[in-house]
């Protein structure tokens, strides 16, 4: 499979690690993937692009050793057990859209304030010049699952955090989930959940004012978790429009019971 920059936008971007479940003191490979529906192609790391690519565990934070131009993008050894959290943050890229994808993209990601404000403008059959950042997190268990061991903020721009640890809960209860903007709760985002076993099956949910969405997690599988938001482009960034994309993606173990 070849190694791709970054392609056109409305794909996912999120991490995809060699396993959620490595022993102690194995070497993990941390694979970025970018595509649609969990079917994707890995993402080279590109230089003057990454902004931040570290893990966090309970001695603190490290960076990635990154991989220019190779999969998987980088390395993490497990030095402890417990939750890891990865993390990945690009500068911005620029592209430009003809009207009638940027208009499709912002319907497919719920984006719908920025729909009524072209609208309102007499945009809605503008071309648009954007910038766009990705803002992916994973979160890899070494050892048994704790609940005094959870998900945590990476200071991302947008960044979605699971408010219990998905290790810890039964197949058919509910991850809550809270997604912040620039350090306050983001209201109003459509939260979009799938599981690699069928993502077809998508689960979908607007925050509410805390910024905080539920999905029912079944058993077995990778689920990704993702949001898009737009704002205006900063002033003198010849773009008019500036987006984050997160991401957040787990494996939680299947049980014997579930299993059978």
């Amino acid at each position: 499979m070849a190694l791709i920059g970054e392609p056109l936008l409305a794909h996912d971007v999120w991490i995809e690690p060699s396993t959620f479940s490595p022993a102690l003191g194995q070497i993990v490979g941390v694979r970025l993937r970018v595509g649609e529906n969990l079917q994707g192609d890995p993402l080279a790391l590109v230089p003057g692009l990454v902004n931040r690519f570290v893990v966090e565990d309970s001695a603190g934070r490290k960076p990635v050793a990154g991989r220019l131009g190779a999969d998987p993008a980088g390395l993490m050894r497990i030095a402890m057990p417990g939750l890891h959290i990865v993390g990945y943050y690009s500068n911005p890229s620029f592209i430009e859209l003809p009207a009638e994808k940027f208009n499709a993209y912002l319907a497919q990601e719920g984006l719908d304030a920025i729909s009524a404000r072209r609208a309102f403008r007499n945009e809605t059959g503008a071309k648009a010049r954007e910038l766009y950042s990705r803002c992916a997190k994973s979160l890899v268990l070494s050892g048994l699952p704790s609940e005094a061991q959870g998900d945590r903020r990476l200071g991302f721009p947008l960044e979605l955090v699971a408010e219990r640890n998905p290790y810890t809960i039964p197949a058919g209860q509910d991850l809550p989930v809270r997604l912040t903007f620039e350090d306050r709760p983001l209201a109003g985002a459509l939260v979009v959940a799938m599981n690699n076993l069928n993502p077809a099956e998508k689960q979908a949910a607007r925050t509410d004012n805390d910024g905080r969405a539920r999905f029912r997690l079944g058993p077995g599988g990778m689920w990704l978790v993702k949001a898009v938001h737009m704002v205006p482009a900063p002033a003198g960034a010849d773009a008019d429009w500036a987006s984050f994309w997160a991401s957040l993606t787990f494996e939680p173990r299947r049980t014997n019971a579930e299993g059978d």
